[in-house]
């Protein structure tokens, strides 16, 4: 049977669903517990509301945290592989092994798995995350430092607050390539 239970963090109303192996979703945080749990409902329809475990407590603490700026990295909480396919649950290991704060390439990730044309198959395993936040798919960007894609709820936008609370380098917009002119000659220099 899968339970789950919301709880309020410092950006929003999250949720986290579990089973006897560990966590089977997160959900990032929502302006109101009712809108978390409609949506979260939509994902896990079966989940039963409950009192989390003491394993779960601490999760939910963990991540409470990490939304303030702490820098938990979360790899003390379980998460229920067994339902996602093999290549994704390799992807989820990296993803999770990358510190607050930090970031790797969709393309870093493919090489960590042996073959770096795999980048796009890494960015379609992080699009079906059902953990975020516990696997930091947000800390992984595309490559020249462009922040890359965010499926969840807030897209791109979601993906940065996330970066910004745990103080990311890469939101450091790039300069705009200056275009090419002429540089301005004075009079008496034409003619001087």
């Amino acid at each position: 049977m899968t339970h789950y239970a919301l709880f309020e963090t410092a950006i929003g109303w999250a949720g986290v669903a579990w089973a006897d192996r560990g966590l089977v979703g997160v959900h990032l945080p929502d302006a109101s517990p009712e809108a978390a749990r409609r949506s979260f409902l939509r994902r896990h329809p079966d989940a039963v509301e409950a009192a989390p475990a003491p394993e779960i407590d601490r999760a939910i603490a963990g991540i409470r945290a990490l939304l303030t700026g702490e820098a938990n990295p979360l790899l003390d909480v379980a998460i229920d592989t067994t339902q996602v396919p093999e290549f994704n649950a390799r992807v989820y290991a990296i993803a999770r092994a990358i510190p607050p704060g930090e970031t790797l390439t969709y393309g870093e990730i493919a090489v960590r798995l042996g073959d770096r044309l795999l980048a796009r198959d890494v960015g379609a395993a992080l699009g079906q995350n059902p953990w975020p936040i516990v696997v930091p798919c947000h800390r992984v960007t595309a490559a020249g430092g462009k922040l890359g894609g965010f499926s969840a709820r807030g897209g791109v936008n979601t993906k940065v607050r996330l970066l910004a609370i745990e103080g990311a380098q890469v939101l450091q917009p790039r300069p705009a390539k200056a275009p090419a002119t002429k540089p301005e000659t004075p009079q008496a220099d034409l003619f001087g």
